[in-house]
């Protein structure tokens, strides 16, 4: 693929979404290009190509997706083998996860903004009930599914990458208590294109970040 033709996935370097779009850029071989904006103060040009004003964003040519969810499929179904099943019922399965992962995203998100001790633990409890459910479905060997890599793997790998990071930050593991969630994360943050989906110094903006907000969470790491 020439430069030109290159996709150009715009990011935050925070963000669990557009992750999941590098992850599956990277998995796949794609040459692509990122550029970072600073999402406190969007520059004109993204808020004229982004019709929700959020990354990720990713331009093809003169053509724009939004969407990870959405990227990731284009990126899966023109390019290589593909990362979802072919029947079309256990594909939806798939995209039903995908989407269920967001949710995880969001209740992490929400437990680094907690400030009260009462909030933090009610959505923490509120997450562990999603992740029990999550635990019945992930397979065994380190995978979503079977013995290798798809494209909700991609999609819960961020999920899991801060999970890490809190628990070694915190002593709070969210995953303590489900065995084939732990050794599906240990997996995927033993894969190339988890690791280098972030940026060098992600762990440390990371845990910044939350210490920034001053909520429960830096209670528990002191």
């Amino acid at each position: 693929m020439s430069k030109i033709d290159q996709p150009i996935l715009v990011s935050f370097k925070l963000c669990p979404f557009v992750q999941r779009s590098v992850i599956t850029l990277l998995h796949k071989k794609i040459d692509y290009t990122i550029e970072y904006i600073d999402l406190a103060k969007k520059p004109e040009w993204f808020l004229k190509i982004s019709p929700l004003g959020k990354v990720p964003l990713m331009r093809v040519g003169e053509e724009v997706l939004f969407e990870s969810a959405v990227i990731n499929e284009y990126l899966d179904e023109t390019n290589g083998a593909p990362l979802l099943p072919q029947d079309p019922l256990l594909k939806a399965q798939y995209r039903a996860w995908i989407e269920f992962s967001s949710s995880l995203n969001n209740a992490q998100h929400q437990l680094t903004q907690a400030r009260r001790e009462q909030t933090f633990r009610q959505i923490q409890a509120d997450l562990a009930k999603k992740l029990a459910h999550l635990e019945h479905q992930v397979g065994d060997q380190g995978f979503f599914a079977g013995d290798s890599f798809s494209l909700v793997d991609s999609a819960f790998a961020p999920f899991l990458m801060r999970s890490q990071m809190l628990a070694d930050e915190t002593g709070e593991d969210s995953l303590e208590d489900f065995k084939k969630l732990c050794k599906w994360r240990d997996n995927m943050l033993s894969l190339d294109e988890v690791n280098k989906s972030v940026v060098d110094d992600f762990t440390e903006l990371y845990i910044e970040s939350f210490y920034e907000r001053d909520g429960y969470l830096v209670a528990l790491s002191q």
